[in-house]
């Protein structure tokens, strides 16, 4: 309305002319930025931070990657008009830091609300890996199929000569540097993971091999002879649940408790697990697909 434009126009005029501007009055620039992404915001601006959440994304990385989604999308809209097609409204240049701020932490906040659990668990892997970092020690564990991960995040001391194109630098990471007790806690939440779906990954090409089925795998996409992908998938799924179906993080306590003994009783329990089924993977379409 009317009253909106004239107390937004002039902060608009502002921030085109370079002028920065207080949190207080980018508060009041957000229904305008509602307004400008309400046509922007597809599933590719926000799946990159939805799906690295679970990896510790820091708001600066959530920012900087929906950013990069919406100068995609301006691009788009710009060949689209030069088509003399129909496009999205074009975001100014200008603008595009406060539209990503606004909308990263829209999606920040979404994601905190819709997977709590997940959250939750999150947290608590950090707090143990931060017990654990206090005692300049890195992050062990071992996996459900009992290899050992120790996490080599240690404190860099390097040194810098100047070359011809550029300065090279040469760090020592030996283990006789101290923890870097940030990097400890950040990266273990997501190495977690890692560990468990690679875990998955061997179950399942263990099973696929004693029946005969040629598996292979990159990352998270499993691959095998098309006769066989029905069986494939069944197997899968079935090593999904008998991993899982374990209590992997009271499992991964027990473990921290016996491993630094002298803080056993400084790790919390773990968060309380809903209450799904996790045998109705076995019936999901989608759940790996």
């Amino acid at each position: 309305n009317e009253s909106n434009a004239a107390e937004i126009d002039p902060i608009l005029q502002k921030i085109r002319n370079g002028a920065s501007i207080s949190k207080e009055i980018t508060k009041k620039l957000q229904p305008y930025l509602a307004h400008v992404l309400k046509d922007k915001i597809t599933r590719k601006v926000v799946k990159q931070t939805t799906m690295t959440s679970v990896y510790g994304v820091t708001f600066i990385g959530a920012r900087d990657q929906i950013m990069n989604r919406l100068v995609e999308t301006n691009e788009k809209s710009r060949e689209l008009r030069d088509r003399g097609e129909e496009h999205p409204m074009i975001v100014d240049d200008e603008m595009l830091i406060y539209c990503s701020n606004y909308l990263a932490k829209i999606t920040q906040r979404a994601i905190g609300d819709t997977f709590k659990s997940a959250e939750g668990i999150m947290e608590w892997l950090k707090k143990c890996a931060g017990i654990i970092s206090s005692l300049d020690e890195p992050v062990c564990w071992l996996t459900p199929l009992g290899f050992p991960i120790v996490q080599p995040y240690r404190r860099k001391a390097g040194k810098g000569a100047t070359a011809q194109h550029g300065t090279v630098s040469k760090f020592d990471l030996r283990g006789s540097m101290p923890i870097a007790k940030q990097k400890q806690k950040s990266a273990f939440p997501p190495n977690f993971v890692h560990a468990l779906d690679s875990s998955h990954m061997l179950l399942t090409a263990i099973a696929c091999a004693d029946e005969g089925i040629e598996f292979t795998a990159v990352h998270d996409s499993y691959w095998a002879h098309a006769c066989d992908i029905d069986r494939m998938n069944e197997i899968l799924r079935d090593k999904f649940v008998e991993l899982h179906g374990q209590d992997v993080l009271y499992d991964l306590l027990e473990q921290f408790k016996a491993r630094y003994p002298v803080k056993a009783k400084e790790f919390p329990d773990p968060p309380i697990i809903n209450d799904l089924d996790i045998n109705l993977v076995k019936k999901s379409t989608y759940f790996f697909n």
